[in-house]
């Protein structure tokens, strides 16, 4: 006979306990072992241990433990600015991988912040001041020895796309540039806000899946949005979705296209794809697709220049101010309706942000095997935008192209955003006049060419293999996107990846268990197909914690299974089930709806004759059926350490006939 949980209450208190050495084993081998109850704990020690490990799983405080005072402010200080710590450590050998990944870098940010800023429908000068500044914050709080600090093409699209709801930059320039500070202050905020609340898990409701599909979109939209310029079109809608620009891209081609500006964008974008693909043959050529752009810039400038094909109809960027960043504090509205507006668009553009960003440190971080900390990226992110708000930037976050080209450029740590930021500063002193020529049809290749690698084909294909309702959330955000607007795209990206949440909390797998031949292990029998089912016995295993939203289904569940083994049983004319086994260590936890649907799976299956049995409840669970009395009502010689345990105790002939 399986030997069943502890008779008295006091070993419930004790956690898990052994029989005398006397009888350890039966003839059978069968564990000796109970089920064990953890030591009780009170509300408070209860509540405090699960806000710790929600928040604080890391255990921040641990460094700060048993410290003098005074190294408890060199390590808060050094929490908050990284570069106290490694810059001390700092070596010259390490410069030179820094420098020259830093100038690859700069060279391929300059033209893409110019066309970037086009994106967000500001002047192209604020691309370059927002790789200026923000690079230099997150340079000396940071903790991503690889990541490249800037403005990106789907921030700055989603940036533009919200902010043109509101202003039309036509018509009210100096509104639509101080709702753009406005929202970048609040864009930071929010992730500053998140990172010290320590509240990171909440963009991990974005599932993998999600992004995939939305990046693939934004980048269709964006490459979409560039062919104004690559053709040369005047008159361009202003809305985002693929049916909108289709007409006008298709209503203007017989007054509108520019037949010198597509010769301009055809040519370039050829050769920036292919110096893309040499990059991509051949690894220690990654700096021909890095300085492709530039390169591409300055040819395109001067023939632009010497052909004065500005008045055959070619558009060119003209003026760029010169001069580093100018401050902007007094153009961030703190009241009023602008704040407001400035705060809703800040939450959505900084979360997105800060979504790339951790996802695209984490990637590296992988790379060279380091730790990087969520929550301290989290508030150098934030802190960056809210000074760079305040100094004519604009959003700012990682840029996965220009952060690969700095990891295979060999960077060793964050100087190399540093010089980045000095190469653009110099740029904006000194070399922006000689960009009054550059065509925009070139800036729309660069963008188009950059934007191309945001659609992870291969990854979507993966996740139709794997997961189709990922996929469902993949491709409803890529449509989304593309035949609706970006923020409706993100609005489905995560209304799916929400419920799938629901769904897969609603409505838990359950399993079929039984016995593998010769051995006392029980598994899924539509898994192992040798496994065995047990004459008289139901073997259901719950995969999920049982809680008032998924309650009654898994009753339900569970009673199904019964009934479907009975017509099966009595089909084949054999006997009936006469014991039902729960195997619960799945079941991390239960609540009280959890509790009461399991009292009314005891009192169904009295009726039917049934007995129920549980097997192996965790420490949480066995304390809450416990505190509950069903212990009681089940009886305290039904619940087993194991299924094995279990089906000892109602069936031994079966076991011994196997």
């Amino acid at each position: 006979m399986g030997h069943s949980v502890c008779d008295e209450v006091e070993n419930y208190q004790t956690g898990v306990r052994s029989l005398p050495s006397s009888q350890r084993w039966t003839e059978k081998n069968q564990s000796v072992y109970k089920v064990g109850l953890p030591p009780r704990r009170n509300l408070f020690s209860e509540f405090s241990d699960r806000v710790k490990e929600t928040f604080f799983a890391d255990d921040p405080l641990r460094p700060y433990k048993d410290q003098p005072k005074s190294r408890k402010l060199v390590l808060g200080v050094q929490f908050f600015f990284p570069i106290l710590d490694w810059g001390r450590h700092y070596k010259l050998s390490n410069f030179k991988g820094d420098l020259i990944a830093g100038l690859t870098i700069a060279s391929l940010c300059i033209p893409q912040d110019i066309g970037y800023a086009k994106l967000a429908s500001l002047d192209p000068q604020y691309g370059l001041y927002t790789s200026f500044v923000p690079p230099l914050i997150y340079a000396a709080m940071g903790s991503s020895r690889d990541i490249a600090i800037g403005p990106v093409a789907v921030v700055s699209l989603l940036l533009g796309t919200l902010l043109r709801n509101e202003i039309d930059p036509s018509k009210n320039k100096e509104g639509y540039l101080q709702l753009a500070f406005t929202a970048t202050f609040f864009a930071g905020v929010t992730q500053v806000a998140l990172g010290f609340l320590r509240l990171g898990f909440l963009i991990e409701f974005l599932s993998h899946a999600a992004i995939v599909g939305f990046m693939a979109g934004a980048a269709v939209t964006i490459a979409l949005q560039q062919l104004k310029g690559f053709l040369g079109i005047k008159d361009f809608t202003k809305n985002t979705d693929i049916v909108s620009v289709m007409k006008s891209v298709f209503g203007a081609v017989h007054h509108g296209w520019n037949w010198q500006t597509i010769l301009i964008g055809v040519a370039f974008l050829a050769f920036l794809l292919f110096a893309k693909y040499i990059g991509k043959k051949k690894k220690t050529l990654f700096w021909v697709p890095a300085i492709a752009p530039l390169l591409s810039v300055i040819i395109s400038t001067f023939f632009v220049y010497i052909t004065r094909a500005d008045k055959q109809g070619v558009q060119i960027v003209k003026n760029i101010e010169k001069g580093i960043n100018p401050s902007s504090v007094n153009q961030i509205h703190f009241t009023g309706s602008y704040a407001a507006t400035g705060f809703r668009i800040g939450v959505v553009v900084g979360m997105v942000a800060l979504t790339e960003a951790i996802a695209i440190g984490r990637t590296f971080a992988a790379m060279k095997d380091y730790q990087l900390d969520g929550n301290k990226e989290m508030v150098a992110l934030g802190s960056m935008n809210i000074i760079g708000s305040m100094t004519s930037c604009y959003v700012a976050t990682g840029s996965f192209s220009r952060s690969a080209v700095n990891f295979m450029a060999g960077c060793h740590t964050a100087v190399s955003n540093i010089v980045m930021s000095v190469v653009v500063m110099l740029t904006l002193i000194m070399i922006t006049p000689l960009f009054k020529y550059t065509p925009n049809a070139i800036l729309a290749a660069i963008i188009i060419s950059a934007v191309l690698g945001l659609i992870d084909y291969k990854a979507a294909y993966l996740i139709w293999k794997v997961d189709k309702l990922d996929f469902v959330a993949c491709i409803g955000a890529f449509f989304g996107v593309v035949f609706a607007s970006v923020e409706i795209g993100l609005l489905i990206a995560v209304s799916i990846s929400l419920a799938k949440i629901l769904l897969q909390v609603t409505r838990p797998r359950t399993a079929l268990l039984g016995n593998l031949p010769r051995t006392t292990i029980y598994r899924n029998v539509e898994q192992y197909p040798e496994a065995k089912k047990i004459p008289g016995v139901l073997i259901v295993r719950v995969d999920s914690a049982i809680y008032f939203s998924n309650s009654n289904y898994v009753r339900e569940r569970i009673l199904r299974w019964l009934t479907d083994e009975e017509e099966q049983l009595k089909a084949q004319n054999l006997p009936r089930v006469d014991y039902l086994i729960v195997e619960m260590s799945p079941v991390t936890d239960i609540d009280t709806s959890g509790v009461h649907a399991l009292e009314d799976l005891y009192k169904g299956l009295q009726k039917r004759s049934v007995q129920l049995i549980l097997a192996n409840p965790g420490a949480v669970v066995i304390e809450k059926l416990h505190l509950a009395k069903f212990t009681e009502i089940i009886g305290q010689d039904k619940i087993f350490l194991t299924v094995g345990d279990a089906v000892k105790s109602c069936a031994p002939k079966a076991i011994e006939d196997a």
